[in-house]
């Protein structure tokens, strides 16, 4: 199948969410597609590192579930009717069949191998997921792969660390998450520092590039380690990497 161009899946999104709109559903971009369109200034960097987009992912509410299908037949999309079965619901998939492009929707969270909570957050941005749920999508992946670093550095060269959501990726809001659970503190401090390890790697970036995300990575992970930590995190602390801290995962990356 010949790649599909950046632009359709620009008017993919935009077909989208007008029809979303008509019906009153609310759902906001996620994955490689929400940080191409949050970073119009170093969008050049994914381009240069090759990130191609394969397919678009959405979240929503469960209070929508029963309208989605009803956009996305309208948009003339096909359900997966086999994963439909498979996860009861809580994620749809739907196919173009024109050019190939599939459309994950997930309801409420997600749920890889950390699960990330969108019931108070999913209408902080539009028409993406707020930046700090970008980067917790990515940084919960245990298995951490090219695209979700270069993701990740995109992400972070466009965006300044804070406490706010505002154009802003929040690390206060990171830190108050990963404070009650250990296992998600370790996967996500874990992956932060590979990202950080790996900016050497990258022939796309230059020397300012480099410091500028080595910064920022710096201070998250000072904003995540200055919180206080709860007793259950205490607790499980104690206990490490000797026991699984994640839930296995068999699905396609974001």
């Amino acid at each position: 199948m010949p790649e599909i161009p950046y632009s359709s899946f620009l008017e993919k999104i935009d077909e989208i969410l007008k029809v979303a709109k008509k019906y009153g559903i609310e759902m906001r971009l996620m994955g490689a597609a929400a940080v191409k369109l949050h970073c119009p200034e170093f969008l050049y960097i994914h381009d240069r590192m090759e990130r191609k987009l394969s397919d678009l992912d959405f979240m929503s509410l469960s209070k929508y579930r029963k309208a989605m299908k009803t956009l996305f037949k309208e948009l003339n999309y096909a359900i997966d009717q086999s994963l439909l079965y498979l996860t009861g619901g809580k994620r749809y998939i739907f196919y173009d069949s024109v050019e190939g492009i599939h459309v994950d929707v997930f309801f409420d969270r997600l749920e890889m191998c950390h699960t990330v909570d969108f019931g108070k957050r999913l209408m902080l941005d539009y028409p993406t997921i707020p930046l700090a749920d970008i980067l917790l999508e990515k940084m919960q992946i245990v298995e951490l792969n090219e695209k979700d670093i270069i993701d990740t550095v995109v992400l972070l060269r466009e965006h300044e660390i804070g406490e706010t959501d505002k154009e802003t990726v929040n690390a206060g809001y990171i830190a108050n998450l990963l404070s009650g659970d250990w296992g998600f503190y370790y996967t996500v401090v874990t992956n932060l520092n590979k990202v950080k390890n790996r900016l050497s790697k990258h022939g796309a970036l230059t020397d300012v590039d480099r410091l500028n995300i080595e910064k920022k990575i710096n201070k998250a992970l000072e904003i995540i380690e200055n919180k206080p930590k709860s007793l259950k995190w205490k607790l499980r602390a104690k206990v490490g990497t000797k026991q699984k801290w994640y839930k296995e995962i068999g699905e396609v990356r974001l």
